[in-house]
């Protein structure tokens, strides 16, 4: 499980995908959310807005798991 680390309240799904690299351009992330559903809390979620916090669990489609660490 890879740990993301946030200075900042909340991340959104658009901004943690250009962070590691999934996308090239937040623009993307509406395209990459159409062809692939990533789990956010093992819920399906395809907003690139969802506000990600401190203790989220996001499972992607190539199998990577990855939990938000920050503010709480």
């Amino acid at each position: 499980m890879e740990q993301i680390r946030i200075e900042t309240e909340y991340i959104t799904l658009g901004q943690l995908l250009k962070e590691i690299g999934a996308i090239d351009t937040g623009g993307m992330a509406k395209w990459y959310l159409s062809e692939h559903t990533p789990r956010v809390n093992s819920e399906e979620e395809n907003r690139r807005g969802r506000k990600l916090r401190n203790g989220d669990v996001i499972e992607l489609a190539d199998g990577r798991t990855l939990t938000i660490v920050g503010k709480e």
